[in-house]
């Protein structure tokens, strides 16, 4: 076999070392001081941990085969070899090997004998024929017992199919198909494998005995077929409803074809002819034949490869353009442009394995490749499992919607998040398979360590307190919610009950947040000490250089506990008047009646005043002239408040009759009657505006005069009691003038040339 070039030259060195300490046992006993009973062994040990000794003996043991040229000077102490030293000392050995086996085959085929070769291939007739007729048995029960699963296949392909608009259990009607259909075919192959078995046991050769041949061709067949079964898993060219990737039925035969030619003409050839070619004719030959089956697979595959380059990222483009979540929109288009790097890479991997590994090269790549394509294919369905079946909303029964109405809401918000950890969690376990199945990693290795094991712990412990933080805050919003809902509990929550649980409620948030990343900081192993007292030391800082937030969360708790605002109410404080809309531990949200929001911090709130406490009242200060009787004022305002009670909306919020405090003020033009209407708190301004407007109705229909400003024009008076005429000029298109009557005396003005005794000329001529 092709050997790994250092791992046969270790080999060789430690072989030539223990037949040198054999042959020179006794010289070096002989010539040893001390002589006394020691073992060769013990001196071969002595010597190799001397490095003068060890390095004399390696230039001899060079010497001795004859080796060309001189000794290599040891490395220096500490110095080791760069890596692309170590990457041409490889790929050297690799290419002197190839060089060294073909030489051998070249020999060997040289040497043998015409007549020898014909009498020996003569004797291997029967054997072959034998051979024939198990690999004849073998295959022909397995396409007889595949002709007759036909009918069950595409009975699980319909059922699948029937059930692919049903969502979720869509999703599990295909798996539960897929993996039936894959036990069929899996017994299928088992029961050709019998057939061939018992042929080859109990009819062919001796019974009881198996020849070598017929042993290596059904080991071959049973992993072969087996590997071929999992591509017929993936694509299934003739069932749509098994088929797991997403491609036409053509597509699907031409790629299910390609790999299964790939996969016999590698398997059998490396499993069948090439361990008989080492037996029957010479091992050097035998890898020579497995360099040849390697290249010949490896050049067929990049031809495919590329041939299909093109198309298979339009595909790959396509279903990335329709993908919804953007992870596997980008993932398809990165696949897409690079998917035929890593078809390339590995069948090179393969190749280089079958020749630096050939003893187990062809079993470890399939083994690989299967854990690979089951870890990705099994990631992928869960993955897509879940997003159907949790993905889709979570729907509460109704009487629990109607006791917890955001509950539901609530519920599903932490739906996508859940999906997102989950993802995670099964990319880096898919990961973690497949680093595995070709040995970067060693999961196994890893979950029995220390470390594998804590980790895994953490993990769990991490994820259980997570959960279990998640659903006491579903709780506990529950509840505040069911005490914040009227239909609930049957009457609705006073006001200050529900500033109170909404403050607790964003308490009992903070806290849980803070109490839940302490918690699992130190699970995962960081020390929370310091990050306390650090938290500690940063509070009283804050405490000393806040000193106005400081002010703001005490004023506020105080207001708080003295049921001084409440969300809802309409205050004055800070200087803003407005309905108070969020309130937390340090300020207030406050609108006004022009709608703009005001932020007050509690700290610059020295008076709260709040218009919304138990009741209130309209107070209402009506003025008439000095000429009206109050009494019959009065007796009108009362017959507006009667008219007012007879609204049915507006009785509603009046609690009591209207109180009249009378007479309150004598004006400079006015006389004022104040009166008073008691309302729900909130109403008082609403019930204000709807008696003003009555009592303005009423007081018109009396006649009742209402005073505003007047303005009086004099314009003098003569000593006998005459008043001047008054110039008034009007303007209506053309100048004109007209006298009026003078306003003291009630006599006709005299034209502007009549003008009295004493009357003073304006500026313009005029008199005033």
């Amino acid at each position: 076999m092709l050997l790994n070039p250092f791992r046969g030259g270790l080999y060789g060195l430690l072989t030539a070392v223990l037949a040198l300490a054999l042959i020179a046992g006794p010289a070096l006993a002989g010539a040893s001081d001390d002589g006394g009973g020691q073992s060769e062994a013990q001196r071969l040990a002595d010597i190799l941990e001397d490095d003068e000794a060890r390095e004399r003996l390696i230039s001899e043991l060079r010497g001795a085969a004859g080796d060309a040229g001189e000794a290599p000077e040891p490395a220096d102490d500490g110095e080791a070899a760069s890596l692309p030293r170590q990457v041409a000392d490889f790929t050297q050995g690799i290419a002197e090997g190839f060089v060294s086996e073909f030489r051998e085959a070249g020999a060997v085929l040289g040497g043998i004998r015409f007549d020898e070769t014909g009498a020996g291939l003569a004797a291997l007739g029967p054997v072959a024929l034998e051979l024939g007729l198990v690999i004849v048995a073998a295959i022909a029960a397995f396409l007889v017992l595949r002709r007759l699963a036909r009918p069950l296949f595409a009975r699980a392909s319909a059922w699948a199919q029937s059930g692919a608009q049903t969502g979720g259990m869509g999703l599990l009607r295909r798996a539960v198909a897929v993996i039936g259909a894959a036990i069929v075919d899996l017994i299928v192959i088992v029961l050709a494998y019998l057939v061939g078995y018992a042929l080859a046991l109990f009819v062919l050769g001796e019974p009881g005995a198996m020849d070598m041949r017929q042993a290596l061709f059904l080991n071959a067949f049973l992993l072969i077929e087996v590997f071929k079964a999992l591509i017929r898993i993936i694509f299934a060219s003739r069932d749509d409803g098994l088929r797991l990737l997403p491609m036409q039925a053509e597509e699907a035969a031409y790629w299910n074809l390609w790999l299964a030619r790939l996969a016999g003409f590698i398997g059998y050839g490396l499993m069948v002819v090439v361990p008989i070619i080492n037996a029957d004719l010479a091992v050097e030959l035998g890898r020579v034949v497995a360099v040849l089956i390697m290249a010949a697979a490896f050049l067929y595959a990049l031809s495919i490869i590329m041939q299909n380059r093109q198309r298979v990222r339009e595909r790959l483009e396509e279903r990335a353009s329709a993908a919804e979540m953007a992870f596997t929109r980008t993932l398809l288009q990165m696949l897409g442009r690079s998917w035929h790097l890593f078809a390339i890479a590995y069948f090179a991997a393969l190749a280089l394995a079958t020749l630096v590994r050939p003893e187990d090269a062809l079993p470890f790549m399939v083994q690989a490749t299967v854990q690979t394509l089951v870890a990705a294919g099994g990631g992928l369905f869960l993955s897509v499992l879940l997003t159907q079946v949790i993905g889709r909303r979570i729907h509460v029964p109704a009487e629990t919607r109607v006791r917890f109405p955001s509950l539901e809401e609530r519920l599903n918000a932490f739906v996508p998040t859940t999906l997102k950890i989950v993802r995670g969690v099964i990319l880096v376990t898919v990961l973690a398979l497949v680093l595995d199945a070709w040995a970067i990693f060693d999961l196994g290795a890893w979950l029995a360590s220390e470390a594998g094991a804590g980790t895994l712990a953490t993990a769990v412990t991490v994820a259980l307190i997570l959960a279990f933080a998640v659903a006491v805050w579903i709780g506990v919003a529950s509840w505040i919610e069911q005490r914040l809902n009227p239909d609930a509990r049957g009457t609705e929550p006073g006001a200050r009950e529900k500033t109170l649980l909404a403050i607790f409620r964003n308490a009992f948030a903070i806290i849980l947040i803070t109490m839940t990343a302490m918690i699992v900081l130190s699970e995962i192993g960081i020390n929370i000490g310091p990050l306390i007292a650090g938290a500690g030391v940063l509070g009283l800082a804050v405490g000393f250089g806040a000193q106005k937030l400081v002010q703001d969360v005490i004023t506020g708790v105080f207001i708080q506990l003295e049921n001084a605002i409440n969300t809802g109410d309409f205050v004055t404080a800070g200087g803003m008047s407005g309905t108070v809309e969020k309130l937390t531990i340090r300020s207030m949200g406050l609108r006004d009646l022009a709608g703009t929001y005001h932020m007050v911090p509690f700290s610059s709130v020295d008076a709260v005043s709040n218009f919304m406490r138990d009741y209130g009242y309209h107070l209402g200060d009506y003025e008439v002239a000095y000429r009206e009787d109050t009494d019959q004022v009065i007796e009108h305002l009362q017959n507006a408040f009667d008219e007012l009670m007879q609204d049915e909306e507006q009785s509603k919020v009046i609690l009591g009759d209207l109180e009249v405090f009378g007479v309150t003020a004598f004006n400079d033009s006015s006389v004022g009657v104040r009166v008073r209407i008691k309302t729900v708190p909130g109403m008082q301004w609403a019930v204000g505006r709807a008696y003003n407007r009555l009592v303005k109705r009423h007081l018109d229909a009396a006649d009742i005069e209402i005073p505003y400003p007047h303005m009086t024009l004099y314009f003098g008076q003569e000593k006998d009691g005459s008043a001047p005429p008054a110039q008034v000029r009007m303007l209506d298109g053309s100048r004109r003038e007209k006298p009026v009557q003078d306003a003291g005396s009630g006599a006709t003005g005299k034209p502007a040339g009549d003008r009295q005794p004493g009357a003073k000329p304006t500026d313009d001529g005029e008199n005033e």
